[in-house]
């Protein structure tokens, strides 16, 4: 526990990308199984804990210090691991450095009534440092500049092997990844995984602006529409179905209309929408369909499901994906023909003879509802994770909205020190025929550290009211927000909500009575 505690605490202090890969290495060096394997499946989210809730912690530093304290401890810090392991009041000063993978042993066997005593009492044991990263451990979230890819490719680096062999495997394997690191320390032959059902990593694309374009040969490119859906994978052994989201969580029991399709063996590739008789529904619709655990036959019937397909990496047993666009497309149509299903089609390619011919074409996907284009290269392979070169995404340029900044809240991590998260809001008129505010997004991004500064420095000069961590502050500061559609819904009390909202520019010079009203955003809908 302490190594591993020491580690966060250096990934934490590290913030080049190259050292953060040499801390994880230099640990994987010197730590013995399985605890490297636990700490494998916390860094990347694989750690499942089904009692681990952060109500119980709070409860547990609820009945160990003053309320009050707790509250104004925790909106200075930020964050909850953070606070209760600085609060943590110290019983002992006989501090036990624990084992990590004893720890979370116990953690897994302990029941829903156990586990409270189970956490508490070993908060009980460890110091301050530990405690950190036994909270981090339960919680999850851990906010130290490290993703799952990275840690990836430094399991790749420790291993000296590419990191699309360590993802072609990592959906198979499971904690502690013992058999991974035998593997990598060349004492085994690679692990030995069920590969019928297991999800594959997706091919990326990465953004383009027409500037750039123009510097390609059209010619060697096709391009598609961008569905503004869910990118998800579907895969069959012949006898039943699974269904990934991008990440690879199985998803396949929120679309059990789409799962039905049992009878083929391979793995394709494609977008999840809401279709009704041929045209594809907001995105809001698809919305209601995610996370049901087993959604109503109202649903289903309400909100009908679509696998739009277009790429296809296994076909039976064979594996397409050293092949060319052009020739998995080919077996992909013969695919969609032979399923012949109505909640199954083919995403089909747009014809053009030039860039501008083609600008022209995306100019017309916000009227289409659609999200933007999609570029590929013919003769390009199927390439796990985001390769630079073969595919590009063209999107629709944003809409954008000058709207007044209402709340402020304190971001977390780095930003714990600034307020980072903004409620903004657009005018419209009462039943009294007077102008108010309401809110229309949040947003958390678009600004630069500079402007972060200077915004946090506003929002404390004005503040008018506090709700807890937010700040209401004072009518006066106006954003020009980008955002990529907005959406009716009655969650809101302005009646529409936002999608990607992002702060484009700072209005400083605007008065906030020119700001935008509802009605005129209502419109965009």
């Amino acid at each position: 526990m302490r190594a591993f505690s020491e580690l966060l605490d250096n990934l934490n202090c590290t913030p080049q990308r190259n050292g953060r890969i040499r801390l994880l290495i230099n640990y994987f060096e010197k730590e013995q199984d399985p605890n490297r394997g636990w700490a494998v499946a916390i860094l990347t989210g694989g750690l499942e804990l089904p009692n681990a809730k952060t109500s119980v912690i709070r409860r547990l530093i609820s009945a160990r210090t003053d309320q009050k304290l707790f509250e104004l401890s925790y909106e200075y810090v930020g964050d909850l691991a953070e606070t209760v392991s600085l609060l943590w009041p110290n019983t002992s000063n006989n501090k036990t450095h624990l084992n990590l993978t004893n720890v979370i042993k116990d953690l897994q066997r302990a029941n829903r009534k156990t586990f409270y005593d189970l956490v508490g009492n070993t908060l009980d044991k460890i110091d301050t440092s530990e405690r950190f990263a036994f909270l981090k451990l339960i919680m999850g979230n851990l906010r130290v500049g490290v993703s799952a890819r990275l840690v990836k490719l430094a399991l790749a680096e420790y291993g000296d092997k590419q990191p699309s062999e360590i993802e072609e495997l990592w959906f198979g394997l499971k904690p502690p990844y013992q058999d991974l690191f035998a593997w990598l320390e060349a004492k085994a032959p690679p692990p030995i995984i069920n590969d019928k059902l297991i999800f594959r990593p997706l091919m990326l694309a990465n953004p383009i602006t027409k500037d750039a374009l123009m510097d390609l040969k059209h010619q060697d490119f096709v391009a598609e529409w961008k569905w503004d859906g869910i990118r998800a994978i579907l895969v069959g052994d012949g006898k039943e179905c699974k269904l990934y989201s991008r990440t690879g969580d199985d998803i396949g029991q929120a679309f059990p209309d789409i799962v039905r399709v049992t009878k083929f063996r391979g793995v394709v590739d494609g977008e999840l929408l809401v279709v009704r008789e041929g045209v594809v529904a907001p995105f809001n619709d698809l919305q209601k369909r995610l996370g049901r655990k087993k959604p109503s036959k109202k649903l289903l019937e309400e909100y009908p499901a679509h696998f739009r397909v277009y790429d296809m990496l296994f076909n039976h047993d064979v594996d397409l994906r050293s092949k060319s666009l052009i020739d998995r497309r080919t077996k992909l149509k013969h695919w969609v023909d032979a399923i012949a299903s109505t909640q199954i089609d083919f995403s089909s390619q747009i014809n053009f003879s030039n860039w501008e011919e083609l600008s022209a074409i995306r100019d017309r996907a916000r009227a289409n509802g659609i999200e933007g284009l999609m570029l590929k290269q013919i003769n390009s392979p199927y390439l796990p994770g985001r390769p630079k070169g073969p595919w590009f995404k063209w999107k629709r340029d944003p809409l954008v909205a000058d709207c007044v900044l209402m709340y402020a809240q304190r971001g977390h991590g780095k930003r714990s020190s600034f307020y980072s998260d903004y409620t903004f809001g657009c005018w419209r008129n009462t039943v009294d025929g007077v102008d108010e505010l309401v809110p229309v997004g949040k947003a958390y991004s678009g600004f630069t550290n500079t402007e972060l500064v200077e915004i946090d420095r506003w929002v404390r000069a004005n503040e008018k009211e506090r709700f807890g961590p937010v700040r209401a502050v004072e009518v006066g500061l106006v954003f020009e927000v980008a955002f990529d559609a907005v959406h009716i819904s009655s969650r809101h009390k302005s009646g529409l909500a936002m999608r990607f909202p992002r702060i484009h520019r700072i209005r400083w010079d605007k008065p906030a009575h020119d700001a935008d009203r509802v009605e005129s955003l209502l419109q965009l809908v």
